[in-house]
């Protein structure tokens, strides 16, 4: 016969309360404050760079975007409070949210050339390519 150390009851893993503290549950919940990136798609083509940002729910005015040393920093922040008052009442609420991702520019990227626009719960930042150098012709050296 042997002994088996058992216990039945809950563990940390296993307790009731675990879906309510646990990391994916109350403490993560966007309604205290913590909430994930916003989804990003990053596009390349013969002319510029394409950044586009899921972003809904946000105003124009809600974005800051500035570039520094080839870094470009997109970052948003939204507050919002609103009232109800009733007859012996009143209710306010308050909510904050806000992001910020940054974005390495690649060489040859041109930092004075950066456009934004928001549109339905998207924005998009439009990053121009510099020019290509001109190819010049190879040319043979006469040695003398």
């Amino acid at each position: 016969m042997a002994l088996i150390k058992r216990s039945d009851w809950p563990t940390v893993n296993n307790s009731l309360l675990s879906d309510f503290f646990d990391d994916n549950g109350f403490f993560n919940s966007p309604w205290l404050g913590r909430q994930s990136l916003p989804a990003v798609n990053v596009k390349e083509n013969d002319k510029n760079f394409e950044i586009e940002l899921a972003a809904p729910g946000l105003e124009k005015k809600d974005f800051n975007i500035s570039v520094n040393n080839g870094i470009l920093v997109i970052s948003a922040e939204k507050t919002q409070e609103t009232e109800n008052k009733k007859d012996s009442y009143t209710r306010r609420e308050f909510s904050y949210s806000s992001f910020s991702r940054s974005f390495t520019l690649p060489v040859n990227a041109r930092e004075d050339d950066i456009q934004a626009k928001y549109e339905g719960g998207i924005l998009k930042v439009t990053i121009a390519k510099k020019g290509e150098t001109e190819k010049k012709e190879r040319k043979a050296i006469d040695i003398q």
